[in-house]
């Protein structure tokens, strides 16, 4: 949802880059998880020390600032300091999946989409099964447009746009994207 990047304020509020398309809902968390990579608080320069599992915290509060393109100031339970907040820089502010925001019909998490198998759709086949398999979808790149699908492939990265009338059928559950692919797009991928 969000990204620490540094103290906000001297009673232990951070400022972070928000990273949610939902960042109203902010104010009413009552807890988030911590992860990533934080800074050690040690004198100097600080070393980073990676935070394997999420840690639950609190919500004190948190307000949206518009300030530097918008960011969230959040004040964690147990961050009453610039010196606590600094040991906060570089944590992630999570939510469990369960808690995510849900989204109309034909909307999808970046994360749902990342891992699935991109196939050639059965639509046209005479057989009716599903084509060749392209890829698996390793990143989604936003344009502020339709985004694009980045599947990695034997031939090397194909860049696919998430329209519907090229995926077909999106199945995040399944792990399976079905596309219908408009004549020459391969030739621009290669």
């Amino acid at each position: 949802m969000a990204r620490v990047l540094r103290p906000h304020g001297r009673r232990g509020e951070v400022a972070c880059e928000i990273l949610s398309d939902f960042p109203q809902r902010f104010k009413s968390l009552q807890s988030v998880e911590l992860i990533g990579v934080r800074r050690d608080g040690r004198g100097g320069a600080p070393e980073a020390v990676r935070e394997n599992a999420p840690r639950r915290v609190a919500v004190r509060s948190c307000w949206l600032s518009p300030s530097r393109g918008g960011q969230a100031i959040f004040l964690f339970e147990g961050s009453d300091s610039i010196s606590d907040a600094e040991k906060l820089v570089g944590l992630e502010v999570q939510i469990p999946l369960s808690e995510r925001v849900h989204l109309p019909s034909g909307s999808y998490y970046i994360t749902d989409l990342a891992g699935c198998e991109v196939r050639e759709s059965s639509i046209g086949s005479p057989t009716g099964e599903p084509g060749a398999t392209i890829g698996r979808v390793a990143d989604v790149h936003m344009t502020g447009g339709t985004p694009i699908l980045v599947v990695d492939s034997p031939q090397g990265e194909v860049l696919i746009p998430l329209a519907q009338d090229i995926c077909v059928r999106v199945d995040t559950a399944a792990r399976e994207i079905d596309v219908v692919l408009p004549e020459g797009l391969r030739d621009l991928n290669t």
